[in-house]
C-alpha cells in the first residue's frame, strides 16, 4: 500500500521565507523588515544628527571634522539599526562634538545635537 506522500496528497514544504503556521487557532506574527521602535528623545537625536552631518559636508575639512562625522554616522545607523544610540555612542559622540568646537558652535545643528545628547546621557 502506498503512503500519502507516494500518492503526492501529504504536504509538501520546500522552502519557506517568512512566517507562517499550520493547524488550527495558531497565529504568526512577522517583523521582517520592521523599523524599531524609537522613542521622541532618540527620535530628535537622529532628526539632529542628519542635519549637523548635512552642515558639515559644508565645512572645512580637517581632523576633528572628520571625527565627528564619522560618530554621527555611526550614530544615525545606531538608531537607525536598533531604535536608540547606547551610552558608549553617546559619549564618544560627546568627545566628537567637544573636539570639533570651534565649527560646531557655529552651527545651530551642533547646538541641538549638543543638547540632544546631553538630554540622553545626562549632563
Amino acid at each position: 500500500m502506498a503512503t500519502a506522500d507516494e500518492r503526492d496528497n501529504g504536504i509538501h514544504i520546500g522552502s519557506v521565507r517568512g512566517a507562517f503556521a499550520i493547524g488550527n487557532h495558531n497565529t504568526v506574527t512577522h517583523n521582517e523588515g520592521a523599523a524599531p521602535a524609537v522613542d521622541p528623545a532618540q527620535e530628535e537625536l537622529l532628526r539632529a544628527v542628519r542635519e549637523l552631518r548635512d552642515d558639515l559636508s559644508r565645512a572645512v575639512p580637517s581632523p576633528q571634522i572628520a571625527a565627528l562625522s564619522s560618530e554621527l554616522a555611526g550614530t544615525e545607523a545606531e538608531i537607525t539599526d536598533s531604535g536608540a544610540a547606547g551610552p558608549g555612542r553617546l559619549s564618544r559622540l560627546r568627545t566628537a562634538l567637544t573636539d570639533a568646537g570651534a565649527v560646531v558652535g557655529l552651527l545651530a545643528s551642533g547646538t541641538a545635537v549638543g543638547q540632544a545628547v546631553a538630554a540622553l546621557a545626562g549632563g
